[in-house]
């Protein structure tokens, strides 16, 4: 069965950008300033639960992708959708992998159990 291409896109993106989110907040607390790291760590707080749904919508988002799964695709699209609501400002960096996993769901095939 042939793997969804925006899957593979959602989930590229979604790496990257954790990836950046987690180096950007992790070199704002090591500031040598304890005023600074004070408010780096704030910072950090406060992004922290639109972090954390970022961080499983990707997880799930390579799920769907490498067993080729539409609960996985639906629950990353949901998790990117839950992770806007976390932190609205960011909601540009994650409302493409969002629209794609909802867009590879409706796509993909129902498997039928037998």
């Amino acid at each position: 069965m042939k793997k969804s291409k925006l899957l593979l896109a959602a989930a590229i993106l979604g790496t990257l950008y954790i990836v950046y989110l987690i180096s950007y907040f992790a070199g704002g607390i090591a500031s040598s300033d304890g005023a600074e790291a004070l408010g780096a760590g704030i910072a950090t707080a406060l992004v922290m639960p639109h972090m954390l749904f970022v961080g499983l919508a990707v997880i799930f988002n390579w799920i769907g992708w490498a067993l080729n799964v539409r609960w996985g695709a639906l629950t990353a699209g949901i998790l990117y959708a839950v992770s806007i609501l976390m932190m609205f400002i960011y909601a540009m960096f994650v409302v493409l992998q969002m629209i794609f996993c909802f867009v590879a769901f409706a796509k993909m095939k129902n498997k039928k159990v037998e």
